[in-house]
């Protein structure tokens, strides 16, 4: 099976993380990059890994540039990565033993989020659609989210992929108050009855912050990770903290127009 796969990889200043994704990919003929023209070590660490095909597009949404990397991918199937993913030695078993037959177009692959290289014990990341027959699926933007659409049976296997951010906080505050700019004009725009409960609750503002503490450190038993499990439900906690701010604003903006 793996000899049918090619990983692609989307990077932006990705040194910190890169090279331990690419570690674990040494068992691929090619390894399709998709950079949207990084300015640190990035680069420089790709090219030390003579499989990589590099490919350079400027940024609009994620969705699209991972439709540009399906265009660049000529193997039949495609492990879609971002830069911060860890393959386990037993994930990588199991996607070894997939009988080349098998009428599966698609696999949902489960997380396991990591802080400072630990794994907790659970995660608000929902299962990806991140190994597929590339002639069966079309990415689509949703938010600052970005989904695959696929023809066929899908499945899901057993094994994980960590989730292992080694950026810097700073990097992550950036990235978080881009991705809520998106997403609070999405819930803006978006009819009430076409929103899923999770994001009723996040357009009323004030619950949202509230659940997803106790969500994270109850339900996910996070409380039992020590400072790693806070650590993280506080990150999750400042998200939708963010999330009502910016909507909030465009409250504000739109009630001191009408005046």
């Amino acid at each position: 099976m793996l000899e049918q796969i090619t990983p692609l990889v989307l990077t932006y200043n990705e040194a910190p993380n890169i090279e331990r994704t690419l570690q674990q990919l040494t068992w691929a003929k090619k390894i399709v990059v998709i950079d949207s023209y990084s300015t640190d070590e990035t680069l420089n660490l790709l090219k030390q890994y003579p499989q990589v095909e590099l490919w350079q597009r400027a940024f609009d949404t994620y969705a699209q540039q991972c439709n540009y990397g399906l265009e660049k991918v000529d193997s039949e199937w495609v492990l879609s990565l971002d830069a911060d993913y860890w393959l386990t030695n037993e994930l990588m078993a199991e996607i070894r033993s997939i009988p080349s037959t098998n009428p599966i177009n698609s696999y949902h692959i489960n997380f396991k989020y990591c802080i400072f290289g630990k794994p907790l014990r659970g995660t608000v990341l929902p299962p990806r659609q991140a190994l597929y027959r590339k002639n069966c699926v079309t990415y689509f933007d949703d938010g600052h989210a970005h989904f695959v659409k696929t023809q066929g049976l899908t499945s899901y296997l057993k094994n994980y992929i960590l989730h292992d951010d080694r950026k810097s906080l700073t990097r992550w505050l950036w990235a978080q108050d881009r991705y809520m700019i998106i997403e609070a004009e999405k819930l803006r725009s978006t009819p009430l009855n076409k929103l899923n409960l999770q994001d009723k609750i996040r357009k009323q503002k004030i619950f949202a912050p509230i659940i997803m503490f106790f969500y994270c450190l109850i339900i996910k038993g996070l409380i039992f990770d020590g400072w790693l499990g806070f650590y993280y439900t506080s990150q999750r906690v400042f998200v939708e903290i963010l999330l009502a701010i910016h909507l909030i604003e465009k409250d504000l903006l739109e009630m001191s127009q009408d005046r």
